[in-house]
C-alpha cells in the first residue's frame, strides 16, 4: 500500500516539474512534495512505527524516490535559469575603450617635503616630529628668544585663547601658542637625546603675517640640526652644500652673511647663487645673483643649557627654512597663496 503510495507521489511530481515555467512555482512545489509537512516527508515520520523489515524495503524506496525527485528539481531549476539569461545584455565588447581613471596627485608642498627627507636621510638624519600648538618655553624660553622680543607680539604669534595651563609643579601657568618655527622640535628632541645627532624637523607653522605674493600666516618650515662635540661652520656649510646642489640638481654656491637670531651664536642669513641666471644678476634675484633663504648659525649654549646638556661641551649648527620657497624655487611659482588656493588646476601641474 506504501510502495503504491509513494510511486503515485513520485508520478505527480514529476509530471508538476516537467510542465512547471516559472523557478518561483518550482520552490513552491518543492515545499509541496518534499517540505516539512508534506505527505511523504509524513511518510518517511512513520518508518520509526513500522517493522523491521517493512522499515528497511520502505526506506529504502523512499529514499530512492526522494533522490529521484530531488534531481528532477535541480535540473528543472537550471534549465530556468538558463533560459532567463539574457546574454545580449551581459555581453561584454572587450575592444571598448576603458573608462578613464583619475588619479590623484601630491601636492607640491608633499612632494617637497617627501625629497628633501629623502635627501637627508641619505646623509644619515633622522626625522623629528612634534606637535603644531605648543607651549611659551618649547616655543619661545628655550629658544633663547627674551620675554620683550617683538617676535612674541601679537604681530607675529597666534596666541590661544584661555590658554593658560598648569606645568607639572602645579606652581606655574604657562601660555599656550600656534607654533611661530619648527624649532621646538629641537627642543624636545634634545631633552630626550645626548648628542651626537642629526636630524631635520619638517612641518607647519602660524605667523600673524599679511597675506600676499610672498607671505602667508600657515606656511611650512624644515629645521636642521646637527650637534657634537666638534661641529663647526664648516660642518654646516657642507651639509647644505650637499643638500641644495642634490635637491636642485645643480652645483650650488653657499653664502653666509652675519646677522642675529637668539637662538644661534654666531648667527648666518644664507644665501645660495642664483639658479635663474647663474648669478650673473637677473630679475628673480632683484640683480643680486644671490638669493636669500633664511637662517642659519651655530647653536647658542643657552639653548644646550635649557634642555640640561653641559655648558661649552657640546657644539651644533641649525638652520630653518621655508618649504614654500624652495617650491617656488624650483618650480618657478610665483605666487606662494596657490599652495593653499585648493585650485586642482594648479595641484595637477605636479
Amino acid at each position: 500500500m506504501l510502495e503504491q503510495k509513494i510511486a503515485q507521489i513520485k508520478k505527480e511530481a514529476l509530471a508538476e516539474i516537467a510542465a512547471v515555467e516559472s523557478l518561483g512555482v518550482v520552490g513552491e512545489l518543492r515545499v509541496k512534495y518534499l517540505g516539512r509537512k508534506s505527505e511523504f516527508t509524513g511518510i518517511l515520520k512513520s518508518l520509526k512505527d513500522m517493522s523491521e523489515d517493512e522499515r528497511k524495503t520502505i526506506g529504502q524506496l523512499a529514499n530512492l524516490i526522494k533522490t529521484e525527485i530531488e534531481t528532477a528539481f535541480v535540473e528543472k531549476e537550471k534549465e530556468l535559469k538558463e533560459k532567463s539569461f539574457d546574454f545580449a545584455a551581459e555581453k561584454i565588447d572587450v575592444t571598448m575603450p576603458a573608462k578613464k581613471l583619475q588619479r590623484g596627485h601630491l601636492h607640491p608642498l608633499s612632494r617637497i617635503q617627501y625629497e628633501i627627507e629623502d635627501i637627508f636621510t641619505s646623509m644619515g638624519f633622522e626625522i623629528a616630529d612634534g606637535p603644531e600648538v605648543e607651549t611659551e618655553f618649547y616655543n619661545f624660553d628655550a629658544l633663547n628668544i627674551p620675554k620683550d622680543h617683538p617676535a612674541r607680539d601679537m604681530q607675529d604669534t597666534f596666541w590661544i585663547k584661555n590658554n593658560e595651563q598648569l606645568t607639572a609643579d602645579n606652581k606655574q601657568q604657562e601660555k599656550i601658542v600656534m607654533r611661530t618655527q619648527t624649532s621646538d622640535v629641537q627642543i624636545r628632541f634634545m631633552e630626550k637625546h645626548t648628542p651626537p645627532f642629526r636630524i631635520i624637523a619638517p612641518g607647519r607653522v602660524f605667523r600673524r603675517e599679511s597675506t600676499d605674493t610672498t607671505h602667508d600666516h600657515t606656511f611650512h618650515q624644515f629645521e636642521a640640526l646637527m650637534v657634537g662635540e666638534d661641529i663647526t661652520v664648516g660642518n654646516l656649510k657642507f651639509v647644505a652644500e650637499q643638500f641644495f646642489s642634490k635637491f636642485f640638481k645643480a652645483d650650488v654656491e653657499i653664502r653666509l652673511r652675519p646677522s642675529y637670531f637668539p637662538f644661534t651664536e654666531p648667527s648666518f642669513e644664507f644665501d645660495i647663487n642664483c639658479l635663474v641666471c647663474g648669478g650673473k644678476g637677473c630679475s628673480s634675484c632683484k640683480w643680486a645673483g644671490w638669493l636669500e633663504l633664511g637662517g642659519a648659525g651655530i647653536v647658542n649654549q643657552n639653548v644646550f643649557e635649557a634642555v640640561g646638556y653641559p655648558r661649552n661641551k657640546y657644539q651644533g649648527f641649525a638652520w630653518g627654512f621655508g618649504l614654500e620657497r624652495l617650491a617656488m624655487m624650483k618650480y618657478k611659482i610665483d605666487d606662494v597663496r596657490l599652495f593653499h588656493s585648493g585650485d586642482l588646476r594648479f595641484v595637477k601641474q605636479f
